[in-house]
């Protein structure tokens, strides 16, 4: 068993597979999900895992080029707002109703179990050379 880094199976596997320039949404548990992409269902309760937990554990794990956000969270989540400010200094904002459009083509979701609005972002992975 690992004893370090991402222990969930499901997640450790699905990271091992991108490659660069895919995409991860990692939502909240309102943000609908989009048919196709594979999708790891990490919430087990409102608010467990927390959406700011479930960032850090993967921009530990992957090298990440840049992001996507809903430009709503500035004033509906600003806790969110500046935790992707300080994490993804290449944020990009767009209306909720784009992020949507967009996270259809993700690679893979992840799914937490934040209840507040907003908390969602969709990640471009990098390479790490």
């Amino acid at each position: 068993m690992k004893k370090s880094g991402i222990l969930n199976r499901h997640l450790a596997g699905a990271l091992a597979e991108l490659g660069h320039g895919d995409t991860v949404l990692v939502c909240d548990a309102g943000m609908p999900i989009p048919a196709g992409p594979r999708v790891v269902d990490l919430a087990f309760r409102a608010g467990v895992p927390a959406f700011a937990e479930v960032l850090d554990g993967l921009l530990a794990e992957l090298v990440v080029e840049g992001g996507t956000a809903a430009r709503e969270i500035r004033g509906a989540n600003p806790e969110a707002a500046l935790l992707l400010r300080e994490s993804l200094p290449a944020l990009e904002l767009v209306a909720h109703e784009e992020l949507k459009g967009l996270s259809a083509s993700a690679r893979l979701v992840v799914r937490t179990g934040e209840a507040r609005p907003y908390a969602n972002v969709l990640l471009r992975c990098g390479v790490f050379f």
